[in-house]
């Protein structure tokens, strides 16, 4: 049993006061400071009192005692061979019974002394160092973990190569699955801290990491999105490198990698530009197809459109189930929340990812993080690519054109009136190949397309596009199609003047297709009719389009998938085509109304003898309930005779009780869609219903939650003072969500607009909680765009600020904000606002009222005394 070691109480006065004048800017004094540090160096304990300082003398502020601790780390470089072994024991307990201080920076003052005592040999002579701090990471304590994470990574980074060496018995085999764990960790610090210890070994091909590699690249893309920016950062160089070492890992996984970077756009700055300019060229070198390929692809099979598809050609597909969103200012509703993957590249045979694919991707991901900085590394490269007479590398030029759109678009718009029509000359290539690259790549650039006179781009490219989808090749027509259902995304309402010979191209290629091109066709006729909209609903157009449809749904059966793709598009056509759909509703309607008591039944037997039946496939039922809501939307008040001879309000009540979130969702979107067009056959069910949509806001599902909410607000507009019974079941959660932190857009947006609807209705009930919302109320509003939701809202709040103005006052600068944002209110409407505006000024005065108006921003300013004369 040894003693421990204490200060003398004048020596510590001592080495404090040195402290202290190391930290004075005088030269003299520094100068003076350096003589007593050697002099003091010559005790073997002065290491003693610097650790003494750091960790145990808490009554000194923290820069003194970090400083403290640095000194002593430089001690430890210089000569750390020469301290006693009981002043060197001392240190390393001292600092391993600390790494938890509650200061951060006394944390990370150890964690670099450790990696200094780690770095001078000692990882082998200090066995308990590493085992220690890896079961430190399991304390409950936050700081205990974060610091001792930071001790790790510092680690890790001084001694990557001696971890990874037999020299100490292959500590990595347990010290990365367990990094691995900590990816998951609900504190940013320490999920960085994990991936930045993991990231060390990558470079290195350390034989733990690749052992663990799929769960490492796994939990990476878990993480690709995550809102803390040092987490993306770190991910981002975990993918960078890994791209560098193990392209071929990373293939399988590679959907995910165009998916999270198209998502999020790795915010990660300057990390890489030096890795990046060697990473370049070997990418675009990949991009080429190889000799299998080819093989594989038939690329010398020009005409396959007489040759059926086998079943394993068809992926399986996933329906998006319908959400409720509103129109923004500057155009479309907003699809920010959920990203499709429209980025089904052009080789979807190649089932496994090759090389070719791979390095798209990556290029695709690297272009989102440089943006135009990538330019200067690949312009040079590229024109020699896209003019090349070999077949096989212009192919490949094109598809790196393709990939840097999204990421490069600013930079690559002065060199696009050159290159557009060289691509769609590349439309008639005599290689199918070619033909269905330069399909792909244009409709990456289609929005530039459309942003010109539609003379010069978007007409010859239209022209050319729908000559290949009636192409002789099944890749071209497939990638045509493809192509032709963004573009029609893009152009919308521009495509109008075309539509009759759209439309006449569209059904010659329902004669003429093969089975999995079908289901694409499928979706390209629904996106033609979701971007030209009623201008569809012309006899002639309908006397095209509508016959083929209905053969096709006359020829499928009730359990055949195929359906899902035309119940979708059918969907899209009936709210566009609006009472032009009337002849064809019944049939459709009576269909849908079936697919949903069949899987509803089936779900039912399946519940009560699992080993009897099947579970059904949700999906019919999904589709079928977007179908309907497109009925209804389409529709309208004609919806009603059928609602009247259908029991759909019983299947309705089955589907919002489902246990599949997606079932709820399309059943909330439906019973919407029902409350605007027939609400006659929805109140009696209003009782039942509410506390249904009650337990449904919930923001864990967000597209459940967002539809409920939408749901509610409808149904508020009809019941009128009939909702009061049903107020104290809703508004806590909606006032809950509203004040969260991190709720998608959409979801904030119909909250505030359900809000301001029950308010409307109900503002006895609604006003007294004015305050807990109005502020959020007012920001998730003022980017809508005028319509009836935001005006029925808007209403409600002003009614609300009548009953109570007092809940309003402390964020009124918030309310006038949200009114200006209106470009025209209707006139009742614009009185409700005037008055307001004009009762707080007069409440509080002229004087307090030029004092208030002045932190308004000069637009606002403008705006209000221009419309409203305060």
């Amino acid at each position: 049993f040894r003693m421990e070691w204490q200060p003398d109480e004048q020596g510590l006065q001592q080495v404090l006061q040195l402290l202290k004048d190391s930290q004075s800017p005088n030269t003299v004094t520094q100068r003076a400071v350096q003589q007593k540090l050697e002099q003091l160096n010559q005790f073997p304990d002065f290491n003693n009192y610097l650790i003494f300082v750091l960790t145990r003398l808490k009554t000194e502020d923290e820069p003194t005692r970090s400083l403290s601790g640095l000194i002593l780390k430089n001690n430890v470089k210089a000569h750390y061979q020469n301290f006693p072994p009981t002043v060197a024991d001392f240190i390393k307990q001292e600092c391993l019974n600390n790494i938890g201080d509650p200061s951060p920076l006394i944390r990370a003052t150890i964690g670099i002394l450790i990696t200094t005592i780690a770095s001078k040999g000692e990882l082998q002579t200090w066995p308990e160092l590493l085992p220690q701090l890896c079961n430190l990471l399991n304390s409950e304590d936050y700081n205990t973990c974060e610091g001792s994470f930071g001790a790790l990574q510092k680690i890790c980074e001084d001694s990557s190569e001696l971890l990874d060496s037999d020299a100490l018995n292959r500590p990595l085999n347990i010290m990365i699955p367990k990094f691995l764990q900590f990816f998951k960790h609900c504190s940013p610090k320490i999920r960085s801290h994990a991936i930045a210890c993991v990231n060390q070994f990558i470079i290195g091909r350390a034989q733990a990491l690749m052992d663990n590699i799929d769960t490492f690249i796994e939990s990476l893309f878990a993480l690709a999105a995550d809102e803390d920016s040092e987490v993306r950062k770190n991910v981002c160089r975990a993918l960078v490198m890994l791209l560098e070492v193990r392209i071929d890992r990373l293939i399988p996984h590679m959907h995910s990698i165009i998916q999270t970077s198209c998502t999020f756009m790795f915010k990660c700055g300057r990390i890489f530009m030096p890795h990046f300019t060697q990473l370049t060229p070997i990418l675009v070198n990949g991009m080429k197809y190889s000799e299998i390929d080819i093989i594989l692809l038939k690329g010398d099979v020009e005409e396959d459109e007489a040759v059926p598809d086998s079943d394993q050609d068809i992926k399986p597909r996933f329906h998006k189930s319908r959400t409720v969103t509103l129109q923004h200012e500057g155009g479309e509703g907003e699809e920010g929340e959920d990203i499709e993957d429209d980025d089904d590249d052009d080789d979807d045979t190649l089932s496994d990812w090759n090389l070719r694919k791979c390095s798209a991707a990556a290029l695709d991901v690297l272009a989102n993080v440089f943006r135009d900085e990538l330019l200067p590394h690949l312009l040079p490269l590229l024109k020699g690519l896209l003019f090349h007479p070999d077949w096989v590398i212009k192919e490949s030029g094109i598809l790196v054109l393709g990939a840097i759109a999204e990421g490069c678009m600013q930079g690559m718009v002065p060199y696009l009136p050159e290159l557009i029509p060289h691509l769609i000359q590349c439309l008639c290539d005599k290689k199918a190949l070619v033909r269905s690259i330069a399909c792909w790549t244009l409709s990456r650039y289609a929005h530039w397309v459309v942003s010109q006179p539609p003379d010069s781009y978007l007409k010859p490219l239209m022209t050319e596009l729908l000559k290949r989808i009636l192409d002789g090749n099944k890749r071209v027509q497939e990638a045509a199609c493809s192509a032709f259902a963004t573009l029609e995304e893009e152009a919308c309402t521009e495509l109008v003047p075309y539509l009759s010979f759209i439309l006449d191209t569209l059904v010659f290629a329902f004669g003429k297709y093969q089975h999995k091109n079908l289901l694409i066709l499928y979706d390209a006729i629904g996106t033609l009719a979701d971007s030209v909209g009623h201008h569809l609903n012309q006899p002639e157009y309908i006397q095209k389009l509508m016959p083929p449809l209905i053969n096709k749904w006359n020829e499928l059966k009730d359990e055949d998938k195929d359906l899902f793709p035309l119940l979708e598009c059918l969907s899209s056509v009936a709210t566009a085509l609006q009472s032009g759909f009337l002849p064809y509703c019944e049939p459709v309607y009576q269909r849908c109304v079936t697919l949903v008591q069949k899987t509803l039944a089936q779900a039912m037997m399946y519940n009560q003898h699992p080993d009897q039946y099947e579970a059904p496939d949700k999906d019919f039922m999904i589709v079928a309930l977007d179908l309907l809501s497109g009925l209804a939307e389409g529709l309208g008040g004609h919806v009603e005779q059928l609602v009247a001879r259908s029991n759909i309000m019983t299947l309705l009540f089955q589907c919002m009780q489902d246990t599949m979130p997606e079932v709820r969702q399309s059943s909330f979107a439906l019973l919407g869609d029902l409350t605007k067009a027939c609400f006659l056959h929805v109140k009696p069910c209003i009782a039942e219903f509410m506390p249904i949509l009650g337990l449904n806001l919930n923001p864990e599902f967000i597209s459940v939650c967002n539809n409920a909410t939408w749901a509610i607000g409808e149904i508020s507009m009809q019941m009128g003072a009939e909702m009061q019974p049903y107020v104290g079941m809703v508004l806590p959660h909606l006032v809950e969500i509203i004040n969260r932190p991190n709720t998608p857009k959409t979801l904030l947006e119909n909250t505030a607009i359900t809000i301001g609807r029950l308010g409307y209705v109900c503002p006895q009930e609604v006003a007294p909680q004015l305050q807990q919302f109005i502020r959020p109320w007012c920001t998730s509003l003022r980017n809508i765009r005028d319509n009836e939701e935001k005006d029925s809202a808007f209403r409600g709040i002003c009614v609300m600020i009548g009953v109570n103005p007092a809940g309003v006052v402390q964020d009124f600068i918030f309310f006038c904000d949200a009114v200006a944002s209106w470009v025209n209110p209707k006139d009742d409407l614009r009185d409700m606002f005037y008055k307001i505006l004009h009762g707080f000024k007069d409440q509080v005065g002229e004087e307090n009222w030029q004092q208030f108006s002045e932190q308004f921003p000069p637009l606002l300013k403008e705006r209000l005394s221009a419309c409203y004369g305060v």
